[in-house]
């Protein structure tokens, strides 16, 4: 696991609380915030994955 897929996972989970906290305290600034947070930190885990699997692929090739 490299660094760009724990720190997308980290963020996944904080932006999922946010927004869940947002939606209870009827706080739709944090809410957002929140969505956006959990957005961005899947699309930072999925580009690690990715990284992770070209690295893969080079390793098998040579």
């Amino acid at each position: 696991m490299n660094r760009d897929q724990v720190k997308g996972r980290i963020n996944k989970v904080i932006g999922k609380v946010k927004e869940v906290a947002g939606k209870i305290t009827e706080n739709k600034d944090l809410e957002i915030k929140g969505k956006i947070q959990k957005n961005v930190g899947k699309s930072q885990a999925d580009f690690g994955d990715l990284n992770n699997d070209l690295k893969k692929w080079r390793l098998k090739r040579t």
